[in-house]
């Protein structure tokens, strides 16, 4: 059976909202997105609809590459799916993406979490939360309290393991980047006399000098 690769994105922005979380969890890192591409070239959850304004949110694709999010700590982790699973995973992003008008940044919600107090709001949603959301039908993860009181590190405790990264995230992406192909360079001091390439390195000598 055909088997695919998700990934989880796990940052600390460092912003007076992610410390007072911070504060309260006793955890670090307590925002996560899900990709379906190692390279994060398209990365989705509810957070921040612009980068200086904690209090408009809701569902956004979010660029590593930003200011805002390059230079924040994180922790990357992969998962494998069977592709039934995956494909229902796409399915569901693609459905708030649609009615993603609807949708708003559960911020009440996070009281909940904190109180342990059932806070279930229609078309709002956390980050931890929308990413338990997508992933809840799969045999790969069993939540044992539902979506609305899922933290960043309750998916990542399901995920152990699964570590592919850890440091800046501007860092991330150019560890993905191959190494360039050494180059060889000829040096008669280096090459035996008595090599085939000491032959033809001089035969090309003696041809550019005519």
């Amino acid at each position: 059976m055909k088997e695919r690769e998700i990934y989880f994105l796990f940052t600390d922005t460092g912003t007076s909202l992610a410390k007072v979380i911070n504060f309260f969890t006793r955890r670090d890192l307590n925002h996560v997105s899900i990709s379906f591409t190692k390279d994060f070239t398209t990365v989705y959850s509810f957070g921040r609809k612009r980068p200086k304004n904690p209090f408009i949110g809701g569902f956004v694709q979010e660029d590593i590459t930003s200011d805002f999010m390059a230079n924040a700590n994180c922790a990357v982790y992969s998962q494998t799916v069977s592709e039934e699973e995956y494909r229902t995973m796409v399915r569901k992003i693609q459905e708030i993406e649609m009615r993603q008008h609807e949708y708003r940044y559960n911020f009440i919600g996070l009281f909940g979490v904190l109180f342990r107090v059932k806070i279930k709001r229609r078309s709002a949603l956390f980050c931890s939360q929308f990413v338990a959301t997508v992933v809840q039908d799969s045999a790969k993860f069993n939540f044992e309290k539902p979506t609305y009181f899922i933290t960043p590190y309750d998916i990542r405790k399901s995920l152990e393991n699964k570590l592919i990264y850890y440091g800046k995230l501007k860092y991330y992406r150019e560890s993905l980047q191959p190494l360039p192909a050494p180059q060889l360079v000829l040096d008669e001091r280096t090459i035996p006399k008595q090599s085939f390439l000491f032959h033809i390195s001089n035969k090309f000598k003696r041809l550019v000098i005519k």
